[in-house]
């Protein structure tokens, strides 16, 4: 028998065994017609029974049956960055921002505390240590998710799995403002505002009775999952082997818990409870505005003072703030202040140990002149923050494109043709040894046949050594995705942050890598730099550098996954660099053994 009423009506009768029918019905959201025919049903098999005095009460049949729908737990899910909500995230978990003063996460976790919910789950991943004073204020379970910056909330989901039959689960940034949870739940329900007009909401169909049938994502005038949810024991008995299967699967990195109930809806009991008005999801600092006024003048944030303070205006008129790179070395974000927008960067946690930036806000007052970089408009060399105009209608030059592939070509050979010098040298030998030393500590180091390679190195180093190329500014960290493409066709290359001084033809040798050409790409590339057919010297150039910068990147790949970020095939990749250039420079070394390998120009292109 069905008593999905029953839940709801007999805590009321609990608390209060002089309730009427009408009163029942207001306290209950159930018509008036509803809650006669479930009291007369649930008198009749023995739930309720009533006293002389004609009062409801709960008989111990009753009192035993609702207790197995008492609610057992709650899952917060909080483990992920909220790169929508730049700057406010860069410094506080997107769940403890707050709302009229008040946390997000505290909120529900004082709500969950308020029906008598006391088994509370917070998984967390980003700036995990900022919710350990959770433990001590409400008793909560912290749970950290290792994968959070590589792996959407599946994953957070999947890791207390075992935990889930008679469990809300919420995310930690919305805002309920009145209480949607109670120590009793009958069956498996999301929270479903309702959206006018188009929306790209996970929108809803249901039947009358408001069973969930299917799930779209976008839709136009519809309810749609934002919020918490319920699940029941039968519900996870389904769902959990599910959400299993998913993460296991090749290809769901990127995927919420929620694809997993999109997907399988036909074989999953999940109803509507409509929170229209009650349940809020902030997507960003301007969505935070408008519920909050107070986040218009005064976000707390260090980065809105900064901007603030440097335009001299309020934080009321930094707008159009949005993400734009999420990097592993940076992170950087658009505002504007009235018509003029601008670029925000943000240095990576550490870097200020792998980047000198005072070399770099030299390189940029060295290349400014050119004109072909970024515009800098503040530069902070002690914390690496750079402040930037943006250009609109841009995109990153797409390598396989010959005619962009030659304009970036042409755009590093300017600086090239300058001549110029930074403070630092692109000292590549220095740098293998860096990352080798942190992978050996780590004994991160998994290639079988390590030993044979780094002797190989250590040869092109020598060789390197021996052609003496004069060394001028290099970009450092040429890639497709450094160089802009502006609507008129011309380029801008950006992110110096890697520069200093190196043989020019290590620029195209890094593109061609990042970008993972096959050789008759990286010829072409070479071509295009210099206008004309490569030296013999200069093809050994060229592929020297794609070898050491392949074995570079594949150390440096090594260490970042050792460090619990996951590079696919990245570096094995770059590792094949090393060793299938190694050989083909022995080739050309063997062509002519009578020939020798010239010294060039220090002028970029200058013939050998």
């Amino acid at each position: 028998m069905k008593v999905t009423h029953f839940v709801t009506l007999a805590p009321l009768i609990a608390r209060n065994t002089r309730m009427t029918q009408r009163e029942l019905s207001q306290a209950s959201s159930l018509s008036l017609g509803l809650v006669n025919g479930a009291l007369n049903k649930y008198l009749a098999c023995g739930l309720l029974e009533r006293d002389e005095e004609g009062g409801l009460h709960l008989t111990a049949k009753g009192r035993d049956e609702l207790e197995t729908y008492r609610v057992k737990n709650a899952a917060i899910l909080s483990a992920g960055f909220g790169s929508r909500a730049v700057p406010l995230t860069y410094e506080t978990p997107k769940g403890l921002l707050k709302v009229f003063g008040t946390p997000m996460i505290e909120r529900q976790i004082e709500q969950l505390l308020e029906v008598g919910i006391t088994e509370i789950i917070v998984v967390v991943g980003y700036k995990k240590e900022a919710f350990d004073y959770l433990i001590d204020k409400y008793g909560v379970e912290l749970v950290y998710n290792p994968e959070y910056s590589t792996k959407n909330n599946l994953a957070s989901l999947n890791l207390v799995a075992d935990r889930l039959g008679g469990s809300y689960v919420l995310m930690s940034d919305n805002w309920i403002e009145d209480n949607i949870f109670h120590t009793y739940e009958a069956r498996s329900w999301f929270s479903c505002p309702f959206f006018e007009g188009p929306t790209a909401e996970w929108c809803v169909k249901t039947t009358p009775s408001g069973r969930i049938l299917d799930i779209t994502i976008g839709g136009e005038d519809s309810l749609a999952i934002v919020g918490p949810a319920y699940f029941t024991p039968e519900f996870c008995e389904t769902f959990v082997p599910l959400l299993a299967e998913y993460y296991a699967r090749p290809g769901t990195e990127d995927f919420y818990w929620e694809h997993v109930l999109k997907d399988a809806i036909g074989s999953l009991e999940m109803y509507v409870n409509e929170q229209t008005g009650n349940v809020h999801e902030f997507e960003n600092l301007e969505e935070l505005r408008d519920y909050d006024p107070s986040y218009n003048e005064r976000t707390n944030n260090a980065i809105m003072e900064l901007i603030a303070e440097h335009f001299g205006v309020s934080e009321a008129k930094i707008r159009g703030i949005y993400p734009l790179k999420e990097g592993v070395t940076n992170s950087s974000f658009h505002f504007s202040i009235g018509n003029d927008e601008y670029v925000f960067r943000v240095p990576g946690i550490g870097t200020e140990k792998l980047i000198d930036r005072a070399n770099e806000k030299a390189v940029y007052e060295a290349i400014g002149p050119l004109g072909i970089s970024d515009d800098v408009v503040r530069f902070e060399a002690d914390s690496g923050i750079k402040i930037t105009r943006f250009i609109n209608d841009t995109h990153n030059s797409d390598p396989c494109d010959d005619g962009e592939l030659r304009l970036s070509m042409q755009q590093v050979r300017k600086i090239h043709e300058k001549c110029l010098h930074a403070p630092n040298d692109f000292a590549i030998d220095s740098m293998i040894d860096f990352y080798v030393s942190l992978n050996e500590e780590l004994d991160a180091i998994t290639f079988a046949d390590i030993d044979k390679t780094a002797r190989k190195v250590q040869e092109l180093l020598k060789l390197r050594d021996a052609l003496a190329i004069p060394e001028i500014l290099c970009h450092g960290d040429f890639a497709h995705t450094n160089v802009l493409v502006l609507p008129d066709g011309s380029a801008k290359i950006i992110d110096f942050e890697y520069s200093g001084n190196s043989d020019p033809i290590m620029d195209v040798s890094m593109y061609t890598i990042y970008a993972e050409f096959e050789k008759e790409r990286i010829d072409l590339a070479l071509r295009l730099y210099l206008d004309r057919e490569p030296t013999r010297q200069e093809w050994i150039r060229c592929y020297l550098y794609v070898a050491l910068g392949g074995y570079l990147w594949s150390m440096w790949g090594q260490y970042k996954q050792a460090m619990g970020q996951e590079f696919g095939e990245y570096p094995l990749k770059m590792y094949r660099y090393m060793k299938d250039y190694y050989e083909l420079i022995q080739e050309l070394l063997a062509e002519d053994e009578s020939a020798p390998v010239v010294v060039a120009s220090a002028k970029a292109g200058a013939r050998t």
